[in-house]
């Protein structure tokens, strides 16, 4: 081929070639979030002394916060319990961040998922756990894959921007959560606030460590989790669909020439994320709650979309991100009881890492040396 002949004309091999790589090195992708998040910690410190906290107890504070987080069975098992729904909804908001499409409606998919689980839960009764279980959390994902495929479709078919509409169906789910719970077959028996009847024990997600702690809160949604974790890596990055997802998202024109349907990819690349976040809430009802009330969702579609960020969309990354940020929020209690700093502060902390996640420039300048070099290594392993 000629250097004359016209765009059009060129293969779609040649088009997506440029897009089958990645955006920027390997070293980037991991270096940036550690950086990200040793910097937010610095300045968490920073701010500490400037709200006249002692340096002895700045320090006791992050000994609280480490111990907290991993210091013993109990905290990694709450770290673990607080890392399942945000690693699943954050899968989904990556996948769709890979395929160009912000999802910030997580939150109200969490939301529809979780409360489709808890009615099925307690509305069918007599089937066994190994059939009941697998239906409640199928419920749950089916429930949250079609209330995102929703803004999928209105984005598809109308144009309307996917940030808006998650928006508006967050509030949605918010509101139709409360008049839900309000209803008498939903409601639990002799309370008047709103507040679903429980989870039947035929679907409740075992927990896994009580034969050495009954007290212990890890469940069975930790399998769930790791087996989504390499379910959307072989989806992204090994099936044609995935494909079709990543190229829709850096390069819509080489998706164009190479036939890929932008509709349906916009429709199904939502409706997986929804999915995803709605089983997230459905473990979440069967693993911990054990029923649904207002804010059951606790903000976890929010934190989501930081450790989406945190993972640079990468499924290995946002199992770690979220393993971080289930830490900050184990850690962050007993943070709060040893050295008595507000819990306030790990809001903090999760802000900051997202501003040098989303600041890749700014960590850059703030550590060019550490750059410098990761791109001198990447260059040498391409010549070699």
């Amino acid at each position: 081929m000629t250097s004359g002949t016209p765009k059009s004309s060129r293969s779609a091999h040649d088009l997506l070639q440029p897009v089958a790589g990645t955006q920027s090195t390997l070293g980037e992708l991991f270096f940036i979030p550690i950086v990200a998040v040793v910097l937010a910690l610095l300045l968490s410190a920073l701010i500490m002394l400037a709200t006249s906290v002692e340096p002895a107890n700045i320090v006791k504070s992050f000994v609280a916060l480490a111990y907290g987080s991993v210091g013993s069975l109990a905290a990694v098992s709450e770290t673990l319990t607080s890392s399942i729904p945000l690693v699943m909804s954050g899968l989904g908001i990556g996948l769709a961040f890979r395929a160009g499409l912000f999802n910030i409606g997580a939150e109200g998919q969490i939301v529809i998922g979780g409360l489709a689980a808890v009615i099925v839960s307690f509305a069918i009764t007599g089937l066994p756990f190994y059939l009941h279980l697998p239906l409640v959390l199928t419920v749950g994902m089916i429930a949250g894959a079609v209330y995102a495929g929703l803004a999928g479709f209105l984005r598809a078919a109308t144009g309307a921007h996917e940030v808006i509409s998650t928006i508006m169906l967050n509030l949605i789910a918010f509101r139709m959560l409360d008049y839900v719970l309000r209803q008498p077959f939903i409601q639990k028996e002799g309370r008047s606030d709103p507040i679903s009847k429980a989870v039947l024990e035929t679907a409740e997600l075992p927990r896994l460590l009580t034969f050495i702690d009954p007290n212990l809160r890890v469940h069975a949604g930790l399998v769930i989790m790791l087996v989504s974790v390499a379910l959307i890596y072989w989806l992204l990055f090994r099936s044609k669909l995935g494909f079709a997802f990543r190229v829709s998202g850096e390069n819509p024109d080489a998706a164009k020439y190479a036939g890929i349907r932008a509709g349906l990819t916009i429709v199904l690349a939502m409706a997986i994320a929804g999915g995803l976040a709605g089983l997230a809430g459905a473990t979440q009802v069967t693993g911990v709650l054990g029923r649904a009330s207002p804010g059951f969702s606790a903000g976890i579609g929010f934190d989501a979309i930081a450790v989406a960020l945190l993972g640079r969309s990468h499924p290995v990354g946002i199992l770690l991100a979220g393993l971080l940020f289930g830490a900050l929020e184990a850690g962050g209690r007993q943070m709060q009881v040893d050295a008595g700093v507000s819990i306030d502060l790990i809001g903090i902390v999760q802000a900051l890492i997202i501003v040098f996640v989303a600041a890749p420039l700014l960590v850059k300048q703030i550590l060019p040396f550490g750059f410098s070099a990761i791109s001198k290594k990447s260059v040498s392993d391409d010549q070699s």
